[in-house]
């Protein structure tokens, strides 16, 4: 057996990381329980992205496009962007990991709202930033706090919108004032990964901001509506000398040949995202009213503009307890006590039948 070396130890800031933990999909015993713990699409994926796929994995020898430039004119086509400025990874993370990996470093901070996506800490420590939280505003962003902790050692600031866990929006006005006021040396990354559950007039200026403004960089991804989570493909926008810099420490072919070609065809169906997205609208303020009609046990949910509810119970049962009840009743959903959330659970939303049934069982845990 190999003795282990103690003087190779990795860096001090690696050793301070908190793994990423995904959501579930089976309870403690390997029982398969019904799934609303990762926000994915309760509709699958569209029937166009299916059949391309398939087509493509006639020609696994090879390796995928490096430049993926079919991809970024499809994507530059459909939100009218420059093809040349859109860089793709390994789902939207890799490019948030970018971001910090470019732009900071040891002794730089890193700048997020408090319950905001857990990656952005990770993306700090990786490199040896400090990462710093703002106050939040009842659960949302409060632009003020955000300006208020910047630093001259800031040099990433990230704002997930819609904001994941909290599923909170911030305004158009509020990313507009939160740009102007930021020093011309932060990058300012927009994590978009839930926008197109948006109407229009939701719709945060992200994308044009990145159009004009340097410093900005708008992450998106296909694994959210599109349904394509097993294959990890994300893509962003920004300048050309930001995306020049992130290509320098991109992995080489992240994003293959056959998630390219579905991602492709997922941005031609508009049918199957509209669908899901009125799928989504509906069941999501149909759990919203059934989780609000909880209020005498002490449940408040948190308005939401993504595919999930944050939902706090502040009474006498307690979120770890309806999480443990949900679990025998064959639902998984996301207790979230390491991001400071020990009184809540994130909820995605499922299928008709999956929501109406995660409702009934929290009401019955509630009064088990």
């Amino acid at each position: 057996m190999t003795d282990i070396n103690p003087t190779l130890q990795p860096k001090p800031w690696i050793s301070g990381i908190a793994p990423y933990v995904p959501g579930k999909a089976a309870g403690a015993d390997g029982r398969p329980l019904i799934k609303l713990s990762a926000n994915e699409n309760p509709l699958g994926t569209g029937d166009k992205a299916r059949e391309a796929f398939r087509a493509a994995a006639d020609d696994l020898a090879r390796y995928p496009d490096p430049g993926a430039a079919a991809l970024r004119e499809a994507i530059a086509a459909k939100y009218d962007l420059d093809p040349a400025r859109v860089i793709y990874g390994t789902g939207s993370d890799e490019l948030l990991h970018l971001a910090a990996s470019a732009y900071a470093g040891p002794g730089d901070e890193v700048l997020y709202v408090r319950y905001g996506f857990v990656v952005y800490e990770i993306a700090a420590r990786r490199v040896g930033a400090v990462p710093v939280e703002a106050s939040d505003t009842d659960y949302a962003t409060d632009v003020d706090a955000l300006l208020a902790a910047v630093t001259d050692r800031t040099r990433v600031v990230y704002l997930a919108n819609p904001n994941n866990p909290t599923g909170t929006l911030a305004s158009r006005e509020d990313v507009a004032r939160l740009h102007a006021a930021l020093p011309a040396d932060v990058l300012f990354v927009i994590d978009q990964a839930y926008a197109e559950y948006l109407t229009p007039d939701q719709d945060d200026g992200g994308l044009e901001l990145a159009k004009s403004a340097p410093n900005v960089l708008v992450t998106r991804t296909f694994s959210k509506i599109h349904g394509l989570a097993a294959e990890r493909i994300g893509w962003g926008y920004a300048s050309a000398e930001v995306i020049g810099a992130l290509h320098k420490i991109r992995a080489p072919f992240n994003v293959t040949r056959c998630g390219q070609a579905a991602a492709i065809a997922a941005l031609g169906d508009d049918e199957f995202v509209t669908r899901s997205r009125e799928h989504n609208e509906k069941w999501r303020r149909w759990l919203a009213d059934e989780m609000e009609s909880l209020g005498n046990h002490g449940v408040r949910v948190v308005p939401s503009a993504a595919n999930f509810l944050l939902v706090l119970f502040e009474g006498e049962v307690s979120a770890e307890t309806v999480n443990a009840r949900l679990m025998k009743a064959g639902y998984i959903v996301r207790w979230l006590p390491g991001q400071g959330l020990p009184h809540a659970l994130r909820m995605t939303i499922g299928t008709e039948e999956e929501t109406r049934g995660l409702a009934a069982a929290v009401r019955a845990a509630l009064t088990a």
